[in-house]
């Protein structure tokens, strides 16, 4: 049986609608920028400072590029379109495991409501891509647990598990997790699997062999050691605790029905446990999708802290899971109440989000005011129409960094912080934008303050005020270049 159609249809507008209505959070900055610096014909780590594993800035170029002026709200929808992908390959696997079509659709609802999967389908970070290609993987491994595998499949498997490995580093625990499997279960063709996680293993190795030293900063070395400096920078030490860790994975699980589901899958393991045989269609599937369930909860626990989004890889084997045991023990009345409570948890983030209103309209007033120009310095480059000063590509993230690289090292990297702005005088840019960068997109004031000091002790002048909180300064020495304003 089909997806129904209707129920798509509402899935997909709703997605879209929330992107485009989501205020702008300052998470998407690096990846809008990495996506308009690759249209342009820049590399990754070799010719910017990109803090990931770097497929997505390769497969969102030609839409940045295509879109241009309008890059930002379009890779919104992507990510939204990416969404549905996720819960509907989640809905086909089940399928696949003999999960009857209700059930099915009963689950993979309860993800689409999870907190998680809507932030994650509603901003242009690099979340959604990886988890659909983790959704779709799912498909053939489950074909392969009821017999019917291929080596076509196993090819895809590594092609898509490689793939989200190289979109996003933490889903190179899962991937690794069902090598492991596969070497075990050698029904699903470890060889041929391996085989197909070539191409992207040749593509982050030639990226990395280009430039190591950015590559090993920007995939390890950053992510371990940055979010310790920052927060300790700030005072907030204790946000990096065991203790708050645990804290915030239970209140993002619980924000949606996943907390359930995870509790409706232990009671299930504990109910069956010590039984020499398990009806079907727990039986094999249970296995694989336990590991990946647990690879998936350990990627999100590794970094410090622990945000909601990085729980997605656990999601998407989780509900899954969750249809197979409904599909033995279909859910009672307490529970269903349960699940409706959970779902409105799961929605009240999103309704906060838009009830305070998007900033779509001033991101799109910025972009045209600045359709003309390449290389604007900014902490905010997802709502530029055009590729940013290289320098801060990374968004504000890098640039609040303090210690983490010397003076020559930032340089060859192409990275410049707070505390080194005096290093822009060497080769000052033309236009400063200040005002993407605050609590209003989940960030920091006192980083766009910093740079937008630099810029007026250094004899930039008010060049336009566009919207409410954008201000764009321009050079004085710049000899011949006319301002925005009289142009």
């Amino acid at each position: 049986m089909p997806v129904h159609r209707p129920a798509l249809l509402l899935l997909t507008v709703a997605l879209i609608a929330l992107a485009l209505l989501r205020p702008v959070d300052h998470d998407e900055s690096q990846y809008v920028a990495a996506a308009m610096l690759t249209a342009d014909g820049w590399l990754p780590y070799r010719d910017y400072a990109y803090l990931q594993t770097p497929l997505q800035p390769f497969a969102f170029a030609p839409i940045a590029g295509a879109f241009g002026m309008v890059a930002w709200p379009a890779l919104r929808i992507v990510n939204a379109l990416l969404g549905v992908v996720v819960v509907v390959a989640a809905w086909r696997a089940m399928r696949e495991a003999d999960v009857d079509s209700r059930i099915a659709t009963a689950s993979a609802a309860l993800f689409a409501v999870s907190d998680i999967l809507l932030f994650s389908a509603g901003t242009a970070r690099n979340d959604a891509l990886p988890a659909a290609l983790l959704a779709v993987a799912l498909i053939p491994m489950l074909r392969v647990e009821r017999g019917a595998g291929t080596r076509g499949g196993a090819v895809l498997v590594g092609l898509l598990l490689g793939a989200a490995a190289a979109t996003k580093i933490s889903y190179a625990l899962p991937a690794a997790a069902y090598g492991a499997y596969a070497l075990v279960v050698r029904r699903h063709r470890p060889g041929w699997i391996a085989l197909g996680a070539v191409p992207t293993a040749l593509l982050v190795g030639w990226l990395a062999a280009l430039a190591p030293d950015a590559f090993r900063f920007g995939v390890f070395t950053f992510p371990a050691d940055a979010p310790a400096e920052y927060y300790a920078a700030a005072g907030r030490a204790w946000k990096l605790s065991g203790a708050t860790k645990l804290v915030d994975v239970l209140k993002f699980l619980a924000l949606g029905p996943a907390l359930l589901a995870v509790v409706v899958i232990l009671l299930s393991a504990l109910r069956n446990s010590g039984r020499s045989t398990h009806p079907r269609p727990l039986e094999k599937e249970r296995h694989l999708l336990d590991l990946l369930i647990l690879a998936g909860l350990i990627a999100a626990l590794l970094p410090a802290p622990t945000w909601r989004q990085y729980l997605l890889p656990m999601l998407v084997p989780l509900f899954v899971r969750l249809g197979l045991v409904w599909q033995v023990r279909p859910p009672a009345r307490g529970w269903r109440i349960a699940a409706a409570v959970f779902a409105c948890a799961g929605l009240a983030p999103s309704v906060e989000a838009v009830a305070k209103g998007g900033n779509l309209g001033e991101g799109l007033a910025v972009a045209r005011a600045l359709r003309d120009h390449k290389g604007v310095a900014t902490l905010s480059p997802q709502i530029l129409s055009r590729p940013p000063d290289r320098r801060f590509a990374t968004g504000p993230f890098y640039f609040r960094s303090r210690t983490l690289l010397a003076a020559l090292e930032e340089r060859a990297l192409h990275l410049i912080s707070r505390a080194r702005l005096e290093e822009l005088t060497a080769d000052p840019p033309v236009y400063v934008l200040i005002g993407g960068e605050g609590q209003w997109s989940s960030g920091d004031d006192t980083l766009d303050a910093g740079l937008e000091h630099w810029a007026v002790a250094n004899g930039y002048r008010l060049d336009q005020r566009i919207g409410a909180r954008f201000r764009l300064y321009a050079r004085n020495a710049a000899p011949g270049v006319p301002s925005i304003a009289a142009r």
